[in-house]
């Protein structure tokens, strides 16, 4: 009996010594997201514990905007963020320590417009179809997007400058965050957004008479999206937790592109505040399929386009090398 109690304690010790390890072996990181379809692989990598196998214990701050998290970064919150191209470049031209070190999704912005403005698109060229609205209506059409310098905001002004060849003053243009941007369009609030999913689906679903009028390959051809970068003290100092961020990135880009049912019940938790039913975060992905591209050699032509432009616009006040801005090298290991 003395001897099983020996070897009782022993195991209890060893037990303890292990878990100690285990815990001392988890390092707390803080990620910054948005509750939004792009980011899908930070949720399926969550749920599928791929994180947590690594040693990371994530510290969710979720946002509803690029905008806010560049705000974040730059008062030195943030190890690890989940955001638009855009605002990471945004971010770094103001100083912040962050590289992108694998892309997320592209050309995931569409232009989503209501019943009355929807026909103008159908019964014409897209280039007259805001005129020919204001002349019948007597007033502009409301468009809602993202705050300035975010990826939805800048591929709407591409494609009214750039596509459409038009003066943006020819609509009126509000900025709100992604729940008020989803209810806007769901109160026929506004005629149209320039906006991502999961918003086009469940607009197109409740709103009977909305439709996708421009898709976003044509609205910025090779647009880069959402994107995960991480602080640049992060790298030095733990390349192992970075290299485990990436692994789990790409593994989700293959659920999210080849198993759209099993990614929905992750994703499901966490866009639309977890109300949204399966079948709705499902036909999002399937709707986004193909769109997901972890490489991020994929985005850095698209990322120079999209810098140029915003350099144009002034959203983008001092120039960013896009060398120092995307590192590929986790995603080649």
């Amino acid at each position: 009996m003395l001897i099983k109690s020996k070897l009782l304690l022993i195991a209890s010790v060893v037990v303890g010594i292990m878990s100690s390890s285990q815990v001392k072996a988890q390092t707390e990181l803080e990620i910054g997201y948005m509750p939004i379809l792009p980011v899908s692989q930070l949720f399926v990598g969550l749920e599928e514990g791929w994180l947590k196998k690594a040693g990371i214990t994530p510290k969710l701050v979720q946002f509803q905007n690029g905008p806010a998290m560049v705000q974040a970064i730059l008062a030195g919150q943030l190890d690890v963020a989940h955001f638009g191209i855009g605002p990471a470049m945004v971010a770094r031209a103001k100083g912040a320590d962050i590289r992108v070190v694998a892309s997320s999704i592209v050309e995931q912005i569409s232009f989503v417009a209501l019943g009355e403005l929807a026909a103008y698109f159908e019964s014409g060229p897209a280039n007259t179809a805001f005129q020919r609205f204001a002349k019948d209506k007597g007033r502009k059409a409301v468009v809602t997007t993202f705050p300035v310098g975010s990826v939805p905001e800048t591929v709407l002004q591409f494609w009214l400058r750039k596509r459409l060849k038009i003066d943006p003053d020819e609509i009126k243009i509000i900025f709100q965050g992604a729940s008020q941007v989803q209810q806007a369009l769901l109160t026929n609030a506004v005629d149209a957004a320039a906006i991502l999913e999961p918003i086009v689906t469940i607009t197109t679903d409740k709103v009977k008479d909305a439709k996708v009028v421009v898709r976003g390959s044509e609205m910025f051809p090779g647009q880069p999206g959402a994107v995960l970068a991480v602080r640049e003290s992060l790298i030095k100092n733990n390349p192992e937790l970075v290299k485990a961020l990436v692994d789990s990135h790409e593994k989700a880009t293959g659920i999210l592109n080849g198993d759209p049912a099993r990614a929905a019940k992750a994703v499901q938790r966490y866009v639309g505040g977890g109300r949204l039913p399966v079948t709705t975060v499902e036909k999002a992905i399937r709707n986004s399929s193909g769109n997901f591209v972890a490489d991020p050699n994929f985005i850095i032509d698209g990322t120079r386009a999209m810098r140029d432009f915003q350099a144009e616009l002034g959203t983008l006040k001092a120039k960013v090398e896009i060398e120092d801005l995307i590192d590929p090298s986790f995603y080649k290991k």
